[in-house]
């Protein structure tokens, strides 16, 4: 039996959503999404049984987020068995080491079949390594009930992300990344609480000059207050950066390139086929972070105590927790440029600004590449469904190669420089230290201007006059 045919036959047994039989209208995808999005926050509420969490938990705060994850809870892995095995399968399958044409229904089924198969083995794998190695913690009876329990929770994001896809409104993967993201952003800019707030001791939740609130506008509104304008602005700084990146990704988004189209059986009937500039649009930084993420944890493996230091296979880090040296140092998120006028620059921090951003924008461009030829986004794809259609180039006879040779002096260029762009928003966005961090804030505008994009291109039955108007323009 070939690999194929044996991982075809693994994957029948795996639970799987249905398709829906008849067309869904806009409302019912509407509620079905935000059904499976009440559940997705529901799961991330429910605690694993015998669970602990370690010190280290709180230095990969960002990865939670990134990954839609809360650590402790059933979705202790967020999304991150599925990015994990889309990774692999887009390096494999670009690289030729795994031969399948995914321009063909055959291909992209084995394609999706090979996704599945990995990502409910990397629930396991994952599970396994956050407890042994990771963050999280257990007694050794316990640890392989913890263990299902978390892969549990993280093949029940698989079935949420297919539910999406079959019943509701774009991506579930992008959906949870924006959830979290988001729900950061809206706390540290908006809390009213001071991190030492506790139930226990309802005094230390009262905001003071003393006791600032997590909140940003309001340790801006407090240190103005109490005449301290140099800290005020330091506070403003953050809220002023995230949107002006905002307002950045925005205007970036809407930027495409018309190529004109005509019906060959309708002279005079044509229409423009718009290819934006960020032509793959988020997928390739969500891969570029998650694998930068993926190596992070790495990192943390092993870790053992040398001369005051706690160092691992790919780097060092202090009592903190911050990495310090080797590669380690190199993949973590740069300081701001308001920290380092404030703690003065050195030529490693310099070093390590140059490097990360040098490698995140440079995967970036990779993934953009290598997810144009693996998802059917490539010239002679669209070339083919373009003529299906009967569409072809004013003033070319209708040929696919035609429309082929057309778009391919477009779509390669974009492919690298959408992912060129992407990527080096994310570096702007960290450098300037917007809050979520450039990836994670970038990720949240990106994901919710496509979501307006296809709620924009609905057919919305029974949605209210001014909503429609609000969205067609």
């Amino acid at each position: 039996m070939k690999p194929y045919e044996l991982v075809e036959r693994i994957v029948e047994y795996i639970p799987s959503i249905a398709s829906p039989i008849y067309r869904l209208s806009f409302r019912e995808k509407l509620k079905w999404t935000f059904l499976i999005l009440f559940f997705y926050v529901f799961l991330s509420h429910v605690p694993v049984i015998g669970l602990k969490l370690t010190p280290e938990a709180q230095y990969l705060i960002t990865i939670q987020h990134l990954l839609g994850a809360r650590f402790g809870s059933l979705l202790t892995l967020g999304i991150g068995p599925l990015v994990t095995a889309g990774i692999i399968l887009q390096l494999l399958v670009g690289s030729k080491i795994i031969n399948l044409d995914v321009t063909k229904p055959e291909g992209r089924k084995k394609f999706q079949a090979l996704e599945k198969f990995l990502a409910t083995l990397f629930c396991f794998v994952e599970a396994l390594a956050y407890v042994a190695f990771g963050p999280l913690t257990t007694l050794p009876i316990f640890l392989p009930f913890v263990i299902f329990q978390i892969a549990l929770g993280g093949f029940l994001v698989i079935l949420m992300d297919d539910a999406i896809a079959k019943w509701g409104l774009g991506s579930g993967v992008s959906l949870f990344i924006v959830v979290g993201i988001s729900t950061q952003i809206f706390v540290r800019i908006f809390s009213p609480f001071p991190p030492s707030c506790s139930f226990s001791n309802l005094s230390l939740c009262i905001p003071s000059a003393t006791n600032l609130p997590v909140g940003l506008f309001w340790q801006m509104l407090i240190n103005f207050y109490n005449n301290n304008p140099t800290n005020a602005l330091l506070a403003l700084f953050p809220i002023f950066s995230t949107l002006l990146l905002f307002l950045l990704v925005v205007f970036v988004q809407g930027i495409s390139v018309d190529v004109p189209l005509a019906f060959s059986a309708f002279r005079g009937f044509g229409r423009a086929w718009s290819l934006k500039l960020l032509y793959t649009s988020n997928i390739p930084v969500i891969f570029a972070w998650a694998l930068l993420a993926n190596l992070q944890l790495i990192s943390r493996v092993g870790l053992t105590s040398v001369n005051g230091k706690i160092c691992g296979p790919l780097g060092c880090f202090d009592r903190n927790g911050n990495a310090i040296s080797g590669f380690a140092y190199y993949i973590s998120s740069p300081k701001s440029i308001a920290s380092l006028l404030i703690e003065g620059m050195n030529t490693n921090e310099l070093l390590r600004i140059l490097i990360h951003s040098l490698l995140l924008i440079s995967l970036a461009i990779l993934f953009s590449v290598i997810w144009i030829e693996t998802s059917g986004m490539d010239a002679r794809s669209l070339a083919e469904q373009l003529s299906i259609i009967g569409m072809q180039i004013p003033g070319y006879r209708r040929d696919p190669r035609v429309i082929e040779s057309v778009l391919n002096k477009y779509i390669p260029p974009l492919s690298v420089l959408g992912g060129l762009i992407v990527g080096l928003l994310a570096v702007i966005g960290d450098l300037l230290g917007a809050i979520g961090g450039g990836i994670g804030l970038l990720l949240s505008v990106m994901i919710i201007y496509n979501y307006y994009e296809i709620i924009k291109n609905e057919e919305l039955e029974g949605v209210p006059e001014f909503i429609k108007r609000f969205l067609v323009g």
